[in-house]
């Protein structure tokens, strides 16, 4: 957290500020002050993280073997890939009480600074961050910290840390079906004492980079604020709130999940929702999320794929076209263990259902977008990126089509989102050539050039 000062009298004034690298923040960043001298905070994000990308770890589903040792060999491959920030789901043991299915659920934690003996042991976890970190890749894991396991220590020792029912016994969270686990009572001091010193285990311990905050939104705020700086006074680290509440930014988390834009797209993809409600998020976005908010795209995670379907059942033959508007509108791509390989099946939950491997069809296609991700400044994430633009097209109703610029990095976006072949022309004018990422696909004059789309086809141009 970075403090800028500022002295004001009188009229009230936009004011900018500058990140550690004496670059201005852009307008939507600023500040809105008044009158007398002013304090404030800015959230300043990993320097590493500006171009960053992610992929989340189902460590008992990636491999046969179901293990941190087995899922290690695969870290290189997945840097080739283009990917930065490796979110383990939850790594600790699980509880036995009340337990769902026969290896029970990642978000039943029986011990937050223990690991589940099914994933190997602690030097194994060790082993990967450490060769995670020689590819130059960071490494975060899921944290739950809304509930525990049933058979949690604290439910012996503490149990004035859960939130009591009528009669005085720890229960689920309210209003759930999540009979496994136990709900936190955050009013109590000493469990966020606890809680802050389990996290700051896992950075002095295992070296690991940040968390991914399951529920973030269940938690109070004013915990996750007095949490970051404690974390940082450690090791400067990099968090995701699986959530999308614009305060969570301000002190606390990097990145917040565009749950929001993932609907839509669902939504875009059975007919339910059409381009401009797409385009009505986006403008949405700008007001509601300052420049510096990270917030990460996906067209699937966990939770989906189990839940409400593969990108097959929600997507169908468009699935990669959704994944490259993912991927290329302002945002932080996310794939998913076996997104990459094709995985046709809702893998099981509370049960082994090792991902297949065998033939993975689409490496090539998130590799470049990847890539992309890195190299175009354009895309890069926050206000180091370039803003979300509409363009003008010849009136292609089923064609998102946008383009992104920062500097001299210059990027397009096409896709068509329906099943019939559609010819576009942009009407605006952009100067330059442009390299179609996929294709041999050149074009000099863009706002003269007639080009074609096929069923639930998409171009990236990059100048």
């Amino acid at each position: 957290m970075k403090k800028v000062l500022f002295a004001l009298f009188g009229a009230m004034a936009l004011i900018s500020c500058e990140n550690s690298n004496n670059e201005k923040l852009p307008a939507s960043s600023q500040v809105e002050v008044l009158g007398e001298t002013d304090v404030i905070d800015v959230l300043e994000h990993p320097e590493w993280s500006k171009n960053a990308t992610i992929y989340e770890v189902n460590v008992r589903q990636h491999t046969p073997e179901g293990t941190f040792a087995a899922f290690e060999a695969d870290i290189p491959r997945l840097k080739a890939m283009g990917v930065d920030i490796l979110w383990f789901m939850p790594i600790h043991p699980i509880g036995k009480m009340n337990r769902k299915g026969g290896l029970g659920s990642y978000y039943s934690v029986q011990d937050y600074t223990g690991i589940n003996p099914e994933f190997g042991s602690m030097e194994d976890f060790k082993n990967v961050v450490r060769t995670a970190h020689s590819y130059e890749m960071k490494v975060i894991i899921d944290w739950v910290a809304n509930h525990t396991a049933f058979d949690h220590e604290w439910t012996k020792t503490n149990i004035d840390f859960y939130t009591p029912d009528s009669l005085g016994n720890i229960q689920p969270p309210l209003g759930t079906d999540w009979w496994d686990v136990a709900d936190l009572n955050y009013d109590n001091q000493e469990l966020r004492k606890a809680m802050t010193a389990d996290m700051i285990f896992w950075l002095e311990n295992a070296n690991i980079d940040g968390f991914r905050c399951d529920v973030a939104d269940w938690v109070p705020m004013d915990f996750w604020n007095e949490l970051r700086p404690q974390l940082d006074a450690v090791k400067p680290v990099f968090m995701l709130a699986e959530a999308e509440n614009p305060e969570l930014h301000e002190k606390a988390f990097d990145m917040t999940y565009s749950w929001e834009l993932m609907h839509i797209m669902n939504g875009l993809a059975q007919k339910e929702k059409s381009i401009s409600d797409l385009y009505a998020y986006m403008a949405k976005e700008d007001t509601n999320f300052q420049k510096n908010d990270y917030r990460m795209n996906f067209i699937t995670n966990h939770d989906e794929n189990s839940w409400n379907g593969t990108v097959f059942e929600r997507y169908g033959d468009a699935h990669l076209a959704y994944a490259t508007l993912a991927a290329t509108i302002s945002g932080m791509p996310l794939v998913y263990s076996g997104q990459e390989a094709g995985n046709p099946k809702r893998l099981r939950f509370f049960d082994k259902d090792t991902i297949d491997w065998s033939e993975p069809l689409y490496v090539d296609h998130y590799t470049k977008l990847y890539q992309l991700n890195k190299n175009e400044e354009a895309l890069w994430n926050g206000y180091h990126g370039g803003e979300f633009e509409v363009l003008r097209t010849d009136g292609a109703e089923n064609v998102v089509a946008f383009h992104r610029k920062k500097n001299e990095s210059h990027v397009i976006t096409l896709i068509n989102l329906d099943s019939i072949p559609s010819n576009v022309s942009i009407l605006d004018t952009l100067d330059g050539e442009f390299n179609s990422i996929f294709d041999q696909q050149v074009i000099t004059d863009v706002n003269k050039s007639d080009l074609p789309l096929g069923a639930y086809g998409f171009q990236v141009f990059v100048k």
